[in-house]
């Protein structure tokens, strides 16, 4: 995996990562076209899931702050700068969005507790694909996790990027985590801007992150869906691939599925907007949940067409 040390690598060795681009984000050209960037809740179609199959939902992106280096090249004065600005912002959050800061450096041992047992807390890198990168460099000062009072939007920061930003919730309404997600962002962004601060665009790349394979919107929207019958159908992967989905365990990306539950999520990142990504998985998992309804029934299931790319 190649890592962004800083911006001004992809306009020096251009030659070599646009190629590297194009081939991770399914022929997307950096050089011929543009990203686009909506987040409008509102124009989602359905997104409420049939919750005898969907268990949660969830929708997470990164930002960069522009002007600071990102992660496997920053200094420590400059990731104290990001936990500065990106904290300064978040306490400005108000109503439902509202929350509370919790330095890893500084939190209680109930405090760390009641992060882990939430599910919230991220551990400290020990992959040498990050450790390598200096992902671990003073560990862990200046990491830390923000969450709203009710729990169901977070911003990491300083974990892999500077900052993930998380909405999520049981169930299967798709709809209100995305709609709470852009709200979420949406205001962090006005926050960080009111001081004079931007996160890192570019109308070819869309945001900047860490890792070129979250360019563009760094969305991931997925479901944990249980899928007993379908998961044994020797098509399933071609199915998930047609409709633009991938799959991990119910663990997360290394982690093998539990009583057939999968992480179901969308595999592309740049060229669509974040609407758009978001009703592919919405659309696509619905059609999942259609073909293991069939199953059930004893009927047969069909492998849909490959969707269009960049329409």
């Amino acid at each position: 995996m190649i890592l962004f040390f800083y911006w001004g690598l992809s306009q020096v060795f251009a030659d070599l990562l646009d190629a590297v681009i194009k081939e991770r984000h399914n022929g997307y050209d950096p050089r011929t076209m543009t990203h686009p960037t909506d987040l409008d809740a509102s124009k989602l179609q359905s997104g409420q899931f049939d919750e005898r199959y969907v268990l949660s939902s969830r929708v997470r992106t990164g930002r960069s702050i522009r002007g600071l280096s990102l992660p496997p090249a920053c200094t420590r004065a400059e990731r104290r700068e990001v936990e500065r600005v990106v904290v300064d912002a978040l306490a400005g959050l108000k109503d439902d969005l509202a929350g509370r800061y919790y330095s890893l450096t500084l939190m209680t041992d109930e405090e760390q507790q009641q992060l882990i047992d939430d599910h919230f807390l991220f551990d400290k890198p020990v992959s040498p694909l990050l450790t390598c990168a200096g992902m671990a460099r003073d560990w862990p000062d200046a990491r830390g996790i923000w969450h709203n009072n009710e729990k169901n939007f977070l911003v990491w920061i300083n974990e892999e990027d500077h900052t993930r930003v998380i909405s999520m919730e049981k169930g299967g309404n798709m709809k209100r985590v995305f709609d709470r997600f852009c709200r979420g962002l949406k205001e962090v962004e006005h926050l960080i801007q009111a001081n004079d601060w931007e996160f890192m665009w570019n109308e070819r790349l869309g945001y900047i992150l860490t890792c070129p394979s979250n360019l563009g919107t760094g969305l991931r929207a997925g479901v944990h869906v249980k899928l007993p019958l379908l998961s044994e159908d020797p098509r399933f992967g071609e199915i998930l691939e047609n409709l633009r989905l991938q799959k991990r365990g119910s663990g997360g990306v290394d982690a093998a599925a539990v009583d057939a539950v999968f992480d179901v999520s969308n595999l592309d990142r740049l060229g669509q907007s974040e609407v758009q990504l978001v009703q592919v998985v919405i659309d696509g998992v619905n059609y999942l949940i259609e073909c293991e309804k069939k199953l059930e029934k004893g009927l047969t299931i069909e492998v849909p067409p490959p969707i269009k790319q960049f329409t």
